[in-house]
């Protein structure tokens, strides 16, 4: 049996939501690693598209109540938790009303791209860190799944480096095929910014896009996995930038567990 910790950080997972091919390999994956003896936790945003009626959402208020800084504004952060049905897993959902208090994930009735989803990852990304830190739970490997979750490693790097909870944690980044074509504000350095994260490091974000974020997460994490059989040609090529990087390519369900738990190990042992 293993003592591998593994916090899996995601925007969709099913049953709760599923936006592209990868929130059925987030919600198989931990659960093959559990049956190997990892412990695991996930975490998302509370996108007001998932009913917390129906799938028994309820607050966890001793995680509740942290503020977040996004830019000049702090954000209240409200911690939800509901089991996956059939399983022996609980998600986490990370509640904002100001960010997730609407209708649809990412995307509004007209399927235009909301303009603040860059506030939103931001918020999301430095809330999920927090949130572990509350939980007071040290996780070996952070796997942060697509491009809303692509600023935790370098948090990982400065911020939260020196502390005890996530002192020896290592970050992998999952790049899906999840492009959008908006182009944020010029502003997106300032609200990503935190302690000991200076300009120079949020180069690679300033562009304010999708390439924008991805690069960012290729960077500052420890290892990148490719969760799409058939990448487009503009992730390709954005990969070509990164060919030294620790990489695991897509695995087939068949093999996803087996292949992922080895993964993890190696880059424990780097």
């Amino acid at each position: 049996m293993s003592n591998l910790r593994v916090l899996y950080v995601t925007s969709e997972i099913l049953p709760f939501l599923e936006i592209t091919r990868a929130a059925n390999f987030v919600r198989q994956l931990p659960q093959g690693l559990q049956a190997k003896g990892v412990e695991v936790r996930i975490l998302m945003p509370r996108f007001g598209c998932i009913n917390e009626r129906k799938n028994r959402l309820h607050e966890v208020v001793r995680l509740s109540g942290i503020n977040i800084t996004v830019g000049d504004e702090e954000k209240p952060l409200t911690i939800k938790v509901a089991s996956i049905p059939n399983a022996r897993l609980q998600v986490y959902f990370l509640d904002n009303d100001d960010y997730f208090e609407r209708k649809f994930a990412l995307t509004d009735d007209k399927n235009k791209f909301y303009n603040d989803n860059d506030e939103r990852a931001i918020f999301f990304c430095k809330g999920a860190l927090e949130t572990i830190k509350k939980l007071g739970w040290s996780p070996d490997i952070i796997h942060c799944h697509d491009w809303m979750t692509s600023l935790i490693p370098l948090y990982l790097k400065t911020t939260y480096k020196n502390d005890p909870v996530f002192k020896t944690s290592k970050a992998v980044f999952s790049i899906n095929n999840s492009e959008f074509k908006h182009k944020f504000n010029k502003n997106i350095i300032q609200k990503a910014k935190m302690r000991d994260v200076t300009d120079e490091m949020l180069t690679l974000f300033q562009t304010g896009d999708f390439n924008g974020f991805v690069k960012i997460g290729i960077e500052y994490a420890d290892a990148i996995c490719l969760a799409d059989k058939a990448l487009t040609e503009s992730v390709k090529s954005l990969l070509k930038s990164f060919t030294k990087k620790k990489k695991l390519g897509f695995m087939e369900e068949d093999r996803a567990v087996e292949s992922y738990f080895n993964f993890y190990n190696e880059i424990l042992l780097s």
